[in-house]
């Protein structure tokens, strides 16, 4: 039986040298996003600018639905099991975020609690705890990069964003990528904005325009501090 299990075994160990390897010494980070393409693309974008290694940092859509529920379900389903075929190790993260939208999810005020539910129970492969934030945005992702252009206090409806938007960023569209490079050269103003909209309202409530991206997007660009 010893010498059946000795060549997984030391693929297994090569397997983990290779991570290791490619495996900068700063915080593991699990990103799994509602979203197919916009947000993906989006903060994939900040990792290539900012030459943070995937081992680091994974950005994954979700594989079990869009609904927010969903999304925080399949960051600690692979958290928890790992997934062999994206090369993810069971517990191999420090942090987990989950990012979704309010728009009308029926279970976004589930998601929300079970994220926190979650936050801190879990152990890594350190036996460390691990945060578990939800990034959450009301009433959609396309508001954090409306913020980089203007601010926006009362309630709006998703469509609205997209209409605001579009002068800003013309054509746009949630499948394109090279919304980061637009936007960055604004981002100290974004950041501002989102953090007086959580100030003034959390994503709990729903209803206000609110996003927690400028919380990731910041804990990204500054990783490797």
């Amino acid at each position: 039986m010893g010498k059946d299990n000795q060549p997984k075994h030391r693929q297994q160990a090569r397997d983990l040298r290779r991570r290791e390897a490619l495996r900068a010494p700063f915080e593991r980070v699990l990103i799994v996003c509602e979203g197919e393409k916009s947000e993906p693309l989006y903060i994939s974008d900040i990792r290539s600018d900012y030459r943070l290694a995937t081992a680091n940092v994974q950005v994954l859509s979700s594989a079990l639905g869009t609904q927010p529920l969903q999304v925080v379900e399949y960051a600690e389903m692979l958290f928890r099991g790992g997934d062999r075929s994206k090369a993810i190790q069971p517990r191999a993260f420090d942090r987990l975020v989950a990012v979704f939208d309010r728009d009308d999810h029926a279970s976004y005020h589930q998601a929300l609690a079970k994220a926190e539910a979650l936050n801190g129970k879990l152990k890594n492969d350190a036996d460390e705890s691990v945060p578990f934030q939800a990034a959450a945005s009301v009433p959609c992702f396309e508001l954090w990069l409306l913020l980089h252009f203007e601010d926006v206090h009362a309630p709006i409806h998703r469509n609205e964003v997209y209409d605001r938007l579009k002068p800003y960023l013309p054509g746009y569209d949630k499948g394109k990528g090279g919304y980061w490079a637009a936007t960055k050269d604004r981002l100290d103003f974004a950041i501002q904005c989102a953090q007086a909209r959580a100030a003034a309202t959390s994503a709990h409530n729903g209803h206000e325009p609110y996003t927690g991206m400028h919380d990731l997007v910041s804990r990204l660009i500054h990783l490797k501090d």
